[in-house]
């Protein structure tokens, strides 16, 4: 049998402490914030990472980026709970609103950019591999909504070089919420 995983309360919120299954309401989980790049429910914690699916909540005000555009060896979907955003993939723009899903096999080059008045809230769900690799294109309709490199690189650290830390910020659910 699977144990249950021990859930922790601390300042930033509650996350596993260790493996197993848990049930964690997102209201209740930790939440970070990075000024450009919204506001996110993290279910994990250090020492307790999901090995094969990360899933986290993002709320991005207009404007605001999930990611820069990139591309990894692995799987990523994401799903658009409310507001509006524009995906840059594969050097193409589609525009998303609420219960659109977004598909990303390996290696597919994508960027998602909140727009519209009102915040856009999305589910991020991605596959896991053990060490993940990146690769970080110049794409000059990403440049276009602030989501682009400016020189190509395979370096998370570089591609987020001028971004701001993240740092514990309040549930940020409301916000996006109708």
């Amino acid at each position: 049998m699977t144990p249950e995983a021990p859930l922790a309360r601390s300042d930033e919120g509650t996350s596993p402490t260790g493996p197993g299954w848990f049930v964690l309401n997102a209201r209740d989980a930790r939440w970070f914030s990075s000024g450009g790049s919204g506001a996110r429910c993290v279910f994990e914690a250090p020492g307790a990472w999901m090995a094969e699916l990360g899933i986290q909540l993002a709320v991005l005000e207009p404007g605001e980026r999930l990611s820069r555009y990139h591309a990894e060896e692995a799987q990523e979907d994401f799903l658009v709970l409310a507001g509006s955003a524009v995906l840059v993939v594969e050097g193409e723009e589609r525009a998303l609103a609420p219960w659109d899903l977004v598909h990303c096999p390996p290696g597919t080059a994508h960027a998602i950019v909140a727009q519209g008045d009102r915040p856009c809230l999305l589910v991020a769900v991605g596959a896991r591999h053990g060490e993940e690799r990146f690769r970080y294109p110049v794409e000059p309709l990403a440049a276009r909504h602030g989501a682009s490199v400016a020189v190509e690189t395979t370096e998370p650290d570089v591609a987020y070089a001028d971004a701001p830390p993240w740092l514990p910020t309040p549930c940020a659910l409301d916000r996006a919420l109708p």
